[in-house]
């Protein structure tokens, strides 16, 4: 269920936990914050699986955040159900290899491994109703 949050008001509120409404936040700084509860409660049976914190680098973003990180035109994090991660010490592969058991048959996984210009990489997780794979 997709819900409405404040960052200035709700900020601190927690949505699983270990996770709190700032951390999907657009890092362009407005408000309000747009999560899907489902993705809140994917991400935090990710931090209980491999039992560290997971970096949200990105969760929602409005649409001029979006345009301005090029992301998609219809981009999940537009609509609070996408979230960019990363957990410490976890490499991309493995870390995607979970998610796929936490979303047989549906939702999105993108691959952003480390490669020249890119020193760190990344997860993409959605929960969107169908099921989307890609490497980046």
């Amino acid at each position: 269920m997709l819900e409405a949050w404040s960052r200035t008001r709700d900020g601190t509120r927690k949505l699983s936990a270990n996770f709190t409404v700032a951390e999907f936040a657009c890092k362009d700084g407005s408000d309000p914050v747009f999560v899907d509860s489902s993705l809140a409660a994917l991400l935090q049976k990710i931090r209980d699986h491999f039992g560290r914190p997971v970096v949200i680098t990105s969760g929602y973003r409005t649409a001029a955040h979006n345009r301005s990180v090029g992301g998609a035109a219809y981009s999940q994090h537009l609509y609070g159900r996408a979230a960019d991660i990363r957990v410490q010490g976890i490499p991309v592969e493995q870390l995607a290899a979970y998610a796929e058991t936490c979303l047989p048959g549906t939702g999105g996984i993108g691959r952003y491994p480390p490669r020249a210009g890119r020193a760190v990489g990344w997860v993409h997780v959605d929960t969107r109703p169908a099921k989307s794979r890609w490497t980046g």
